[in-house]
């Protein structure tokens, strides 16, 4: 194993991120700060309790979540994007580096990244709410296990995407509404039995479910079940990262 690669990649990442902190680390303060505003305050004076939840504190998991897969994807969609957009990709290509090096680097900066942000939410919400965590080691495995496996998700739609239209089609058209629509802001249990089945479809219900179980010990799903959807969907991107490096799919291009 190259480490000394990985390093290259990791410091070169991390260093950008650095550069924009203030962005960085600003956007997601005042945007956290917003939805407390209007969801904590607008309607947590009309929906007081959620499944034995104060609402204001009940949205904490949501909002994290909802921030550490989008920063999760951007980053790391962005990362292996820019350098093929660029032209600087053939310097990796042509470098005494595997495939499986060139993820770590890119994809362990992503996640870095976005756990980073996801903490400064933390941090943030506690300025709001009383924050309380049940399972503290349940909830910084499912940060890690969640910003790893939407890092290696990012990092598929940066080698698919070819241009800059397709690198946010995905982070804007499907996930965020799926984040929206997985639980972030209320229960499943709320919904018509109807929508409530539906729901179980989309992926994002198992993370968000687990990580609020993280928090209150409640969940909409059982942990078991998050966990296994989680490792599952970490599978299938492991999966598409092996088959994109063995085809050599658009990493020239």
């Amino acid at each position: 194993m190259n480490w000394q690669a990985i390093r290259a990649i990791y410091s070169f990442e991390m260093a950008r991120f650095w550069r924009t902190a203030m962005q960085s680390i600003l956007a997601p303060v005042i945007s956290t700060s917003l939805y407390f505003v209007v969801f904590g305050a607008a309607i947590g004076s009309r929906l007081n309790v959620v499944d034995g939840v104060p609402y204001g504190l009940f949205i904490v998991p949501g909002l994290v979540m909802l921030s550490l897969l989008t920063q999760s994807i951007a980053n790391a969609s962005f990362g292996i994007y820019f350098p093929r957009f660029a032209g600087t990709i053939y310097e990796i290509l042509s470098a005494p580096i595997s495939p499986v090096e060139v993820v770590l680097g890119y994809v362990g900066a992503a996640a870095s990244k976005s756990i980073v942000i996801g903490l400064i939410i933390l941090a943030t919400s506690a300025l709001f709410v009383p924050l309380r965590i049940e399972h503290p080691v349940w909830m910084v495995a499912f940060l890690l296990l969640t910003a790893l496996t939407f890092s290696l998700f990012g990092f598929v739609i940066g080698l698919w995407a070819d241009g800059f239209e397709k690198l946010q089609l995905v982070p804007l058209l499907i996930v965020t509404p799926l984040t929206f629509l997985g639980g972030s802001f209320y229960a499943i249990e709320m919904l018509p039995p109807f929508w409530r089945a539906v729901s179980l479809f989309n992926p994002v219900v198992y993370l968000i479910s687990g990580f609020r179980w993280s928090f209150f010990g409640k969940a909409d799903v059982s942990l078991g079940v998050s966990v296994a959807m989680t490792l599952l969907f970490l599978a299938i991107c492991l999966g598409l990262v092996t088959w994109m490096f063995r085809t050599g799919y658009r990493l020239k291009s």
